[in-house]
């Protein structure tokens, strides 16, 4: 990269703003595939980069230590010459003039320019939405104050049943606290997994102790002295609660880019390179919406593998690699109580039209495929393991399959 700072004969850096395990990931490929120059990593926490998974899992229930979650050494920065500004806010970017100026009038020029934004928790829109004990889980510091709220015989309320919200209740039940679900659809996770498997999360709480309440709504947050102590449902029921967590869905940090003019649309839009709209600026994690070439669509996928994987691309693409593409089936996984799972693919609202087991879901050791025409889409395996790859094929594949041999256990899945 011979790009040079006006005036300064300096090569320009690679800037990359999100120091998340996004941008972290990052610097590393930026460095495994040998590019020498300058890395400025600017992120607005004041920790250094971390990963996520364990604030909902290992770490929320104590598993973990803190130490254990982020994903560099502190001194890994220095010794791989990479400039890490922490606590620092972007302000804005110019394409035109390739530069970030920060919240303290700083600036910075890039020759390349990757965002790694993330996303930030949807806010509860309801009265008492901000009295004190009212959680939400993005940050370390978030993991921390439910960690301190999950007592045993504390009244916990979780408003949404997604994933955060499911993984938040096991570690609450598991730490002795009392858990009420509240969720506006049907059944957890409906959106995602449809209502065959979203039925075996249901069971899965009810069994160890959950009050799950479906189809509600919340219309206030009740508090005194200015701390959370119940929620007030749509039919006028009032639930005590110690606690409340929020779970209703995270949005793309895509404010930064909207200002500067990059394509926007349910994330900032790339192509597989993982560039923008402007052939100089990438984007990668949660917050972007990559063309996949496999689907045919762009996609924005909000789990850890998306952010540990994307940022290869996305560095070989700004080195000028031909070969960079994103093109890896999505992939995400869950831990609640006894329960494990994998899933691989990618299926749309409504975009398949059955399911298919492998085992019996009761047992809660089986393998769900979410199928279109023949084609499975996507797999789901629950309790059963190192089965990712033949399941990884049958998507890739793209071939119709024989549904009595994919549900036969006794037939393995690569003669599927």
């Amino acid at each position: 990269m011979a790009d040079t700072e006006a005036g300064t004969g300096r090569e320009r850096p690679i800037v990359i703003v999100g120091a998340s395990l996004g941008g972290a990931k990052a610097a590393e490929a930026l460095r495994d595939a040998g590019y020498r120059g300058g890395i400025v990593l600017i992120g607005e926490e004041h920790e250094r980069p971390y990963e996520r998974p364990p604030l909902s899992k290992g770490y929320l229930l104590g598993k973990e230590s803190r130490e254990k979650i982020y994903v560099h050494p502190p001194q890994w920065y220095a010794d791989h010459d990479v400039t890490l500004r922490l606590g620092t806010r972007v302000a804005s970017i110019d394409p035109a003039r390739h530069t970030v100026t920060l919240a303290d009038d700083g600036r910075v020029e890039y020759a390349k320019l990757l965002l790694t934004t993330g996303s930030v928790p949807r806010r509860l829109p309801v009265p008492g939405a901000d009295l004190d004990g009212v959680l939400y889980l993005r940050r370390v510091e978030d993991s921390d104050r439910i960690k301190a709220a999950l007592r045993p015989g504390a009244r916990i309320a979780v408003i949404g049943a997604g994933w955060i919200g499911l993984e938040v209740a096991a570690a609450a039940r598991t730490a002795g606290a009392e858990v009420t679900v509240l969720e506006a659809l049907e059944l957890p996770l409906l959106r995602v997994l449809g209502r065959e498997v979203a039925q075996v999360f249901a069971d899965l709480h009810r069994d160890h102790g959950v009050d799950l309440r479906f189809g509600v709504q919340v219309t206030e947050l009740t508090g005194a002295g200015g701390t959370v102590s119940g929620v007030r449902l749509g039919d006028g029921t009032e639930l005590a609660a110690d606690a409340v967590v929020v779970g209703i869905g995270i949005s793309p940090a895509t404010e930064l880019a909207e200002a500067a003019g990059l394509e926007v649309d349910n994330g900032i839009k790339t192509d597989q390179r993982l560039r923008t709209s402007d052939p100089d600026v990438h984007a990668a994690g949660d917050v972007a919406n990559a063309y996949h070439p496999l689907f045919g669509t762009h996609i924005r996928v909000e789990h850890w593998a998306n952010a540990l994987n994307q940022p290869q691309t996305a560095a070989r693409a700004m080195l000028g690699h031909p070969d960079a593409v994103h093109d890896r089936v999505p992939y995400f996984f869950t831990d609640q109580y006894d329960l494990g799972m994998e899933y691989l693919g990618y299926v749309a609202p409504g975009g398949y039209d059955r399911v298919v087991f492998r085992g019996d879901p009761a047992t809660r050791e089986f393998i769900a495929f979410w199928l279109t025409g023949g084609r499975v889409l996507a797999g789901m395996n629950v309790n059963i393991w190192d089965v990712t790859d033949p399941i990884r094929e049958l998507i890739v594949s793209q071939r119709q399959v024989d549904l009595d041999r994919l549900a036969d256990p006794t037939i393995p899945l690569g003669d599927v």
